[in-house]
């Protein structure tokens, strides 16, 4: 592993520490004891950070309280010109905003400008949304008679906590935060640990533009005590987290009577029909199974393959595989860079050993150096292997021999998660069965799980999580519904 390469450092003035992210309590930003953050691939700092504490918590709580009274009464007209001028603003930057990435979480290079493009249109699909902010009229007549002038409208529901992960530390902070201040929201952020200064940059890009509503967005960093704080608070009416299960469970049960959005676990599955194109199949599945280390809530994890073509998909699968370059995130042609810590590393790798142990057979990786785990696929594997059963979120398939489609999808939906699931055949009457049978809030045919489109409803069903993402969709989490009748 080398040293963060030259043309990464122009971006720090010149100076590394110079990429400080600070607090920003409404329109304020404040010094204080910093904290470091270390590249998972170079292990040298990159960038600093003010930590926070509870009473930062509160006071970014009170200053949306009160900022919520502007942001109210704000003109839609305001609010919409705000966000795209954000996205202008992101996309004039864009190449710079990437390397924040990749200097943070070591997501390679390639795809932290992906997943900035992927936010400047998510910026620009919601500022479009806020023209269908709409209402509807009512027949109160239809009922008794009585005929009234009645209809509903959305109104903002008020102060929005919005908690998002270090996997995607710009796109799913734009997801919570834009579509909760196009609905007239007041907005306190607590980003990942792991990538203030994305954040930070890019939450300064809405307090910086000319029509930004005073106040309105505070970032604040710190542990879990900073996060209860925030959830515990009676001022929030909005709670939003991308995270784990057992952390969404803690704020299930902390957050009080308030609208909670969750977008959870995955363990996203895969059913290669014995009709499937083998070649796109693999070739996909690698794709979906390694794309940021397998650090995405819709990675594939479980393949489930018809036992006539299993052998041949999985030498297919192992081929592609071997096509995959890892290592530095810093170079452009890097597929998969590092997990976003050792102890990640380890834990997959101690799962992976464990199936072996238990009968399974490593047909691709397996290997460990430091943070990086090869991507790894495993045959063999039973149902009742803790590599199937729960979210990995590392490198890591396994291949499920079945006897067809009735035995997959009982096996696919025998998970206490449900985020995506997909099939690839060439039946149509199995495409229209599985968009029926997936226990999942998404179903893709002919593609991986994996995929998804920032425009499209995104959120899970049982243990995967509440509520949905995606412009549109989260415009009906972060506003209430007020009904009108005038006799």
């Amino acid at each position: 592993m080398g040293l963060i390469p030259e043309k990464f450092l122009e971006i720090f003035a010149h100076k590394k520490e110079e990429l400080v992210a600070k607090k920003l309590l409404g329109s304020e930003e404040f010094d204080g004891e910093l904290g470091e953050i270390i590249n998972p691939y170079t292990k040298e700092v990159t960038t600093k950070y003010v930590k926070c504490d509870i009473e930062d918590a509160k006071k970014a709580l009170d200053i949306a309280k009160k900022a919520f009274e502007n942001t109210k009464k704000s003109p839609l007209k305001q609010r919409i010109d705000w966000i795209n001028d954000v996205a202008r603003k992101l996309e004039e930057r864009k190449e710079e905003f990437a390397k924040y990435i990749t200097l943070e979480v070591a997501k390679p290079l390639s795809q932290a400008k992906i997943e900035v493009e992927r936010c400047i249109g998510n910026l620009k699909i919601c500022a479009a949304e806020g023209y269908h902010i709409l209402g509807e009229t009512i027949p109160t007549d239809a009922e008794n008679g009585v005929k009234t002038t009645s209809f509903y409208k959305r109104v903002p529901a008020g102060v929005v906590v919005a908690i998002t992960p270090f996997n995607f530390p710009l796109n799913l902070v734009a997801h919570k935060i834009a579509p909760a201040l196009l609905a007239g929201n007041s907005v306190v952020l607590k980003p990942t640990p792991e990538a203030p200064y994305t954040a930070y940059a890019f939450a300064k890009l809405f307090i910086e533009s000319e029509y930004a509503i005073k106040d309105a967005l505070s970032v604040v960093y710190g542990d879990a005590e900073v996060g209860s704080t925030l959830v515990k608070s009676p001022i929030p009416r909005v709670i939003s987290f991308t995270g784990s299960v057992p952390v969404g469970k803690i704020i299930i049960q902390n957050a009080g009577i308030k609208k909670v959005a969750l977008e959870l676990g995955g363990n996203a599955a895969t059913f290669v029909e014995s009709t499937a194109d083998i070649p796109y199949a693999a070739a996909r599945c690698a794709v979906g199974a390694f794309a940021n280390s397998g650090q995405v809530c819709i990675s594939l994890q479980r393949i489930y393959v018809d036992e006539k073509i299993y052998d041949e998909f999985a030498e297919a699968l192992a081929k592609e595989v071997e096509k995959l370059k890892v290592g530095s995130p810093f170079e452009e042609d890097t597929f998969m860079g590092p997990l976003i810590n050792e102890e990640a590393a380890i834990r997959a790798e101690n799962w992976i050993q464990s199936a072996i142990s238990e009968g399974a057979r490593i047909v691709a990786g397996g290997k460990r150096e430091g943070n990086i785990l090869y991507p790894t696929v495993l045959a063999d594997v039973t149902d009742d292997m803790k590599i199937v059963c729960e979210e990995v979120f590392a490198p890591v398939v396994s291949l499920v021999k079945v006897k067809g489609y009735d035995e997959a999808v009982q096996k696919m939906n025998n998970s206490p998660y449900g985020l995506q699931y997909s099939i690839f055949t060439n039946r149509i009457d199995l495409m229209q069965k599985a968009i029926e049978d997936f226990e999942a809030g998404g179903v893709i045919v002919n593609d991986i799980p994996t995929l998804r489109f920032d425009i499209q409803p995104y959120g899970g069903v049982k243990l995967s999580g509440i509520g949905r993402e995606g412009p549109k969709y989260a415009l009906e989490e972060y506003t209430e519904i007020k009904t009108v009748i005038i006799k």
